[in-house]
């Protein structure tokens, strides 16, 4: 009987842990945590992602990623569209690509002690070695 409860207690807690890891990866996200939401950063940035039919002006920005900040607002001043089809992409940074830090660099991991002004001391070494022996 002692046996029977162990491994009833055991299988509870393993049930438990399990559910208590998972809780937060089987939730909703909520708007927040959506990319297109509120910035998190100081850094958040936009592009503007238009139709093959667009105007001049949206043309301009192709490929181009602005802090949110500083980005124009939609529809473009210069905008001569009909109908503006322009949409703003959010990323959290403006920069795109690999990080082009080396780690091998200095600041970086690596076995180098780093980079140090030359020595600019002048004059006579006072601790000189004055032992006969």
């Amino acid at each position: 009987m002692k046996m029977f409860l162990l491994v009833v207690a055991l299988a509870l807690a393993l049930v438990w842990l399990v559910l208590r890891r998972h809780r937060g990866r089987t939730e909703t996200p909520d708007r927040r945590a959506l990319p297109s939401a509120a910035p998190d950063t100081s850094y958040h940035a936009v592009s503007i992602r238009f139709e093959k039919r667009a105007c001049d002006a949206a043309r301009e920005y192709e490929g181009r990623r602005l802090l949110a900040v500083e980005a124009p607002k939609l529809p473009l001043p210069d905008c001569d569209a009909a109908e503006c089809n322009c949409r703003f992409v959010h990323y959290k940074d403006r920069r795109s690509g690999k990080d082009r830090r080396s780690p091998f660099g200095s600041g970086g991991i690596s076995a180098t002690p780093g980079r140090f002004e030359p020595e600019r001391r002048e004059g006579k070494e006072r601790r000189e070695d004055t032992d006969p022996f």
